[in-house]
């Protein structure tokens, strides 16, 4: 049948880090493996060795390449070049799915997907916020504005796709209900991560991985530390891993307060080798929407203590004890009791079957294809109607 034909699928986002990054990588390698054309097109300004890795791993399953090009996180007049650039780039490659992550991602989706339309191309519009332009307050003239644009895109948009229902009930309260379609598909972890990791002999107490910006939360794990070492009334150690515009700014804030030799900072590395580097986990975010390396330490056994915003309590269950108000005296709480109380972990994580059936990639990727084979219908079988002037 010719909507069962492969299809040509390109995720577009801007920042090849963290989150997005993981999900789109997930996505590309379980679509191709079943026969799938995949491609990426993202900003080439972020990213360091440890992205260029997680790029090279990919590159194999990216039969429709790998674009990179310069794409800003402000809004600016670089946006109308890069505009022009990846409809340029996108237009050569064809595709049947079209998926934008994040804001900036959505904007390349959705409008160069109508522009190609315009000249009688079908191909799928996608839309996954990954929370992004959510996180803006609609009090605020810059949050209104997003806003307004988000809301005029939705015209420009066959799908949104959310990955939590926060997320959901986040962008139904800002911009509003969609008039179009609307998917719930949760992030999955892969049944190969879904293997503990043992414990180095060496291991620290806590360990903070993930970016280094205000957002995340590394100052409230800093200061959390300190007042979790003050309620256990002993010394404690711990890591921070990860890369981020400010780096600095933690490194000199843990030596003000004396626990240089006790937070120890590290660059960004692979999940499972920093789970091995302690024995509780800490996600101490201010704003999510599902974050991946929630699901990649459960999958991975370690006990987690995290906040309770986003996403995240659709994990561990509302009124779980793990979760914590992103303050520093409610994490502090919880993670000295990871220290003072032996059977924490037994009593706060989530049952591990039940976590698998619901967080697993294969029920992502097949919710993800069905989608698309929804939307895309005989596109596969349209590519030839693309104009070459």
């Amino acid at each position: 049948m010719q909507s069962e034909r492969p299809l040509r699928i390109l995720h577009c986002f801007r920042s090849p880090v963290g989150g997005i990054f993981r999900h789109v990588r997930d996505l590309a390698e379980a679509h191709a493996d079943a026969g799938h054309e995949v491609g990426i097109l993202c900003d080439s300004t972020t990213g360091g060795a440890h992205e260029d890795a997680l790029f090279d791993a990919i590159r194999p399953y990216l039969a429709l390449g790998i674009v990179r090009l310069p794409i800003h996180r402000a809004i600016g007049p670089s946006d109308i070049v890069a505009l022009w650039r990846s409809y340029k780039e996108i237009r050569s490659l064809q595709p049947d799915v079209l998926h934008g992550h994040g804001a900036k991602g959505g904007v390349l989706a959705r409008i160069i997907g109508s522009a190609l339309r315009v000249n009688k191309y079908r191909v799928a519009r996608l839309y996954s916020p990954h929370g992004g332009s959510l996180h803006y307050d609609t009090g605020s003239l810059k949050g209104r504005a997003i806003f307004r644009l988000e809301r005029l895109q939705e015209r420009l948009t066959d799908a949104l796709v959310f990955v939590c229902d926060y997320e959901r009930q986040t962008y139904f309260a800002k911009v509003g209900r969609p008039p179009g379609r609307s998917e719930l598909i949760y992030n999955g972890i892969d049944d190969r991560e879904f293997d503990p990791v043992p414990v180095a002999p060496d291991a620290v107490d806590f360990l903070y991985i993930g970016m280094m910006r205000d957002l995340k939360g590394p100052d409230l794990f800093v200061e959390s530390f300190a007042a979790a070492e003050r309620i256990a009334g002993r010394p404690l150690s711990a890591l921070m891993i990860g890369d981020g515009p400010q780096q600095q700014q933690y490194a000199e804030m843990k030596l003000r307060k004396g626990l240089g030799r006790r937070i120890k900072m590290l660059p960004a590395m692979k999940a499972r080798e920093a789970f091995a580097l302690a024995r509780t986990v800490v996600i101490p975010s201010r704003a999510e929407a599902m974050p991946y390396i929630v699901l990649e330490a459960l999958a991975a056994g370690k006990p987690v203590v995290a906040t309770r915003v986003g996403g995240i309590p659709e994990v561990f269950g509302a009124d779980s004890g793990a979760l914590a108000e992103p303050k520093v005296d409610s994490l502090a709480a919880i993670m000295a009791a990871t220290i003072v109380e032996e059977d924490w972990p037994e009593r706060m994580m989530p049952d591990p079957q039940a976590f698998k059936s619901r967080f697993a990639a294969s029920v992502m990727t097949k919710s993800v294809m069905r989608l698309y084979r929804d939307l895309a219908g005989g596109a596969a079988g349209a590519r030839g109607q693309l104009l070459t002037t």
